[in-house]
């Protein structure tokens, strides 16, 4: 029974491709992973199956008919068609769509995040971004939120995630006023201060500062990391600020050396139901490279100068 033109398959083709381009049933065979007599046996089961030869025979080698010529073309332009498939479907794959939802504080986001989140949509345009601002826990599982990025001593136990850094925190106070001098520490707390709100209690930052300066010195409070800098900026008071935003503040400066009891962990976190989704994947690792980048940075140990890199 002879093949028709539906019945010859790409397995065929690539017989007849192995074998015209190396001459041969040896080397076509190691090539093709099989071993000789069992080439040599498909070969002649596709031949008789369409009715005509595709090689003649000779001592030099295997040399293709008309046929055969015929074939062999075609079998090039089958493997070049499906290389540009595949090549199509993985830049498919790597051009995300859709929405992905950031929940996260307003310091991180400001200074910090937000460049992430630009390279991010540079290499993935077709991904549109809504970030959450907020200092509360979003329910990741309700779909509240798809990724959170949060400094904190204490990641929800059902979230799935990454501990990123250990963000380092300090003294900071306004440029012009102290001039790139550090203070006495004795000084330090008789001075104003701007501290953290009953929104931000759990902040370590939030009992340095209680448990060392009288409340008669604590100017202003706020429940926002970003406000406790801008209120440090414009001379209200000094207060402690994470590096990774303080050091990017031209208008602060540090007053005093990384306060070592006063420190948060940098988490990126999701829930585990939607871990594996491309977008999350992307994201997450996205994040992660970055942020290695950045560890000396949101340590503490980098100067400003060479941060803002």
């Amino acid at each position: 029974m002879k093949h028709s033109p539906e019945a010859l398959s790409w397995d065929d083709l690539r017989i007849v491709k192995a074998i015209g381009e190396h001459g041969g049933l040896m080397n076509a065979a190691f090539a093709l992973g099989v071993n000789h007599s069992t080439l040599s046996r498909r070969l002649s089961a596709l031949e008789n199956a369409l009715g005509f030869m595709l090689f003649e025979r000779r001592r030099t080698g295997y040399l293709p008919t008309g046929a055969g010529v015929e074939l062999l073309d075609l079998s090039r332009r089958m493997e070049s068609d499906i290389l540009a498939v595949m090549r199509r479907m993985t830049g498919r794959t790597e051009e995300l769509n859709g929405e992905l939802r950031i929940t996260t504080s307003d310091a991180l986001l400001v200074d910090f995040l937000t460049p992430i989140i630009a390279d991010f949509r540079a290499m993935h345009p077709g991904v549109r971004i809504e970030v959450i601002v907020g200092n509360q826990c979003l329910n990741l599982a309700r779909g509240d939120s798809d990724i959170a990025f949060r400094a904190t001593l204490s990641p929800p136990e059902n979230l799935f995630g990454r501990k990123m850094a250990t963000v380092a925190w300090a003294i900071y106070g306004r440029r012009i006023d102290y001039l790139d001098r550090e203070v006495p520490e004795h000084a330090l707390y008789e001075a104003q201060w701007v501290s953290y709100g009953r929104g931000l209690s759990g902040l370590k930052a939030h009992g340095y500062i209680d448990r060392r300066v009288s409340p008669r010195n604590i100017s202003y409070r706020s429940d926002s990391v970003y406000g406790v800098a801008a209120a440090v900026r414009n001379g209200i008071g000094i207060g402690i600020l994470p590096c990774m935003h303080g050091d990017l503040d031209a208008g602060l400066v540090r007053i005093g050396p990384v306060a070592s009891e006063v420190h948060d962990e940098l988490w990126l976190l999701t829930h585990p139901d939607i871990r594996r989704s491309p977008r999350i994947t992307a994201f997450m690792t996205h994040c992660a490279r970055a942020i290695e980048t950045k560890r000396d940075f949101i340590e503490g140990k980098r100067p400003r100068a060479e941060s803002s890199a």
